[in-house]
């Protein structure tokens, strides 16, 4: 088993910066990719970056590359979301996730991950 718990979302003004946080514990050992998806109400979860046990596979959803960075501190078992030139339509609950499998490259499907955090807010207001 493994347990995800994120933080650091909030609220924001357009062009603001947040960072957002996923702390994993348990069977940590065994996770290979960590990604991070999001969902408005009455849409489907979205695939935003993930990144690989080793940190050099990363991967990002074009609406959010150049402007979202994701990195992994392997001790601390933490992943981290850095949201830079934020927009409105960033605003929706993020979600980390745990992917035990070995992959080649991470996957962008939320199906491919089998463990997820509660998820945190974020609000960019314009």
């Amino acid at each position: 088993q493994v347990q995800l718990i994120e933080s650091g979302g909030g609220l924001v003004q357009t062009g603001g910066s947040l960072r957002l946080s996923c702390s994993t514990s348990g069977r940590t050992f065994g996770i290979y990719c960590m990604g991070w998806f999001r969902q408005a109400p009455g849409k489907e979860r979205e695939f935003v970056a993930a990144i690989s046990r080793s940190v050099s596979s990363t991967s990002y959803a074009d609406s959010v590359k150049g402007r979202f960075t994701v990195s992994r501190d392997n001790v601390k078992n933490t992943v981290y979301l850095q949201m830079n030139s934020l927009k409105p339509e960033d605003t929706t609950v993020y979600y980390c996730a745990a992917d035990l499998n070995l992959r080649t490259n991470c996957a962008t499907i939320q199906t491919a991950y089998e463990y997820w955090g509660q998820g945190t807010q974020v609000t960019v207001s314009s």
